[in-house]
């Protein structure tokens, strides 16, 4: 037998036991040196240690097969890291769950499920979304790692934010660069409006609101890699959860939203050019992006190139350029004085609102309006977002107003201004202006109805006034003379075809002569 058919012998003998496996049994445990790598070769799973030193190992997840540092995404024992580096060991237990335990026989961390008794014994399958999941033989999934995120949202995860208005998901970042235990940031639903509100926190402090539910569920954007590719990004509400999840067009297995120990959220993309991670967005993304970094009655405006703070309309600068101390109005609010609400359109509505339910659009204005401790009010439409009880998203303000931004694809903030003298003068302009170009409008086509008929109307002055010279002169002769035969004014008008020129025969002694056509012949009249 030649060299070359005993090695492809030993390769295809040796093969089946080289080959990484995606799938863990409970008479196959998971040690140190073992790695589940997804069917795809995107996610590996095994044991780690985020620093040289060796001192401590993790369960984790990660990317495989991409040049750089290791790049994780799930941990399994964050904060109970294995001190000896050969005595992890990850099994699936007779009654189907998942036990992490070290070399001394310590359960270091457990999954949890609702298993039924006498279930079939399940096994655990690293999917190439990057889903750990541990499933019965009928398919059925009693655990995931997508239901227990740590710092990471990968596409496809239904990162749950609230279960019956009470927060649930929280992404928590790393320690440090190679501490991967519970850091000072977090990001998760506001305690206060669970379904509307989505904020990052600096321990127990808001650090930057990333999100307001305005009713637009999905939103697509593009970016570019080394491809197009489209970005959709919902939330759902669905019974009693309300989730976020984000799509991808392509190969979406390299793309991930992070919550670095820096505290910011970022949106990264694998670029296989450059070989890194490409930055597609970040919050905060701008020095005013802190939470209330404007303070009061200012905003954070996103649509200029340097995004800075300015003061809302009706407001100026408590202290000069310095926003940290917010804005003051202009013209105090005070009930029993007239005011108005003016429209700011493309707003990131402010914090610290209340949410009042079940109302219409009008219903909303008026909640604000006859309310004279009301600065402010938003009005969304939220039936897109999924089976809601109530689909409308009232909101009332009667605080000072803060952490507000304008950006691009905003909504309208409504904000209540006092009546100025200059504001009473412009709204009585808004009035009266209309009336008056209205009057100036008929006048002008009363002109030029007058201009138009102004013949007709002189040919008829000149009709009645030869009436009147006639009467005057035939009521003379008839004085004089009771003999002399009377013929009306309206036969010699009818006779003379009104007094056309084409029956003028010349001048007389006694004024114009004219034919008279009747029975066929003609005969002479004058008229002076």
């Amino acid at each position: 037998m030649s060299i070359h058919y005993v090695l492809i012998f030993f390769l295809l003998f040796l093969t089946p036991f080289c080959k990484s496996d995606d799938q863990l049994t409970h008479t196959k445990p998971l040690t140190h040196s073992d790695t589940l790598i997804s069917k795809s070769g995107n996610f590996a799973l095994g044991f780690f240690s985020p620093t040289t030193s060796n001192n401590s190992f993790y369960l984790g997840i990660w990317y495989h097969g991409i040049p750089g540092p290791r790049t994780v995404v799930w941990i399994a024992n964050r904060d109970s890291p294995i001190i000896t580096p050969s005595s992890g060991m990850l099994i699936v237990t007779n009654n189907s769950h998942m036990v992490l335990s070290n070399s001394k026989g310590q359960n270091i961390w457990t999954s949890t499920g609702n298993i039924t008794a006498g279930a079939a014994i399940a096994h655990t399958v690293l999917l190439d979304s990057g889903n750990f999941v541990l499933r019965l033989p009928n398919g059925m999934d009693i655990w995931q790692s997508f239901d227990h995120p740590t710092d990471t949202i990968l596409p496809s995860m239904k990162f749950l934010m609230s279960y019956k208005s009470q927060v649930v998901g929280r992404l928590v970042s790393w320690k440090g660069h190679d501490d991967p235990s519970s850091g000072d940031f977090s990001c998760s639903s506001d305690p206060s409006s669970p379904n509307l509100q989505f904020f990052t926190w600096n321990k127990t402090r808001p650090y930057c609101r990333i999100g307001v539910e305005s009713g637009l569920s999905v939103s697509g954007g593009t970016y570019v890699t080394n491809t197009s590719s489209i970005l959709y990004q919902t939330t759902i509400y669905s019974g009693d959860e309300f989730y976020y999840m984000f799509t991808i067009s392509g190969d979406p297995a390299f793309t991930r939203i992070k919550l670095e120990y820096t505290g910011k959220l970022k949106f990264l993309s694998w670029n296989n050019h450059s070989s890194s991670w490409a930055i597609i967005s970040e919050r905060p993304s701008a020095a005013c992006d802190l939470y209330a970094s404007c303070g009061q009655f200012s905003y954070c405006d996103f649509t200029q190139i340097i995004p800075a703070c300015q003061c809302l309309s009706g407001f100026e600068p408590v202290d000069g350029i310095n926003f940290s101390k917010g804005c003051r109005r202009k013209q105090a609010l005070k009930c029993g004085k007239q005011s108005h609400f003016v429209a700011l359109p493309g707003m990131y509505v402010p914090d610290k609102f209340l949410h009042i339910r079940n109302k219409s659009f009008d219903e909303c204005i008026a909640e604000c309006s006859h309310n004279c401790s009301c600065t402010a009010y938003a009005y969304a439409n939220l039936s897109s977002v999924g089976a809601l009880a109530d689909p409308s998203r009232c909101l009332v303000w009667s605080e000072e107003l803060i952490d507000v931004k304008k950006v691009l694809v905003g909504e309208n903030l409504f904000l209540r201004l006092n009546d100025s003298h200059v504001e009473k003068k412009r709204r009585t302009l808004k009035i009266v202006l209309p009336i008056v170009a209205f009057l100036l409008l008929l006048s002008c086509i009363a002109l030029v109805w007058m201009h138009k008929n102004r013949g007709k109307w002189r040919k008829k002055q000149n009709q009645k006034k030869l009436e009147l010279e006639y009467f005057t002169t035939t009521n003379e002769l008839e004085g004089e003379n009771a003999e002399f035969p009377f013929v009306s004014f309206e036969d010699i008008f009818s006779a003379t075809n009104c007094f056309a020129d084409s029956n003028l025969l010349g001048l007389g002694g006694f004024g114009k002569v004219y034919k008279v056509i009747g029975s066929g012949t003609y005969s002479r009249t004058s008229f002076g």
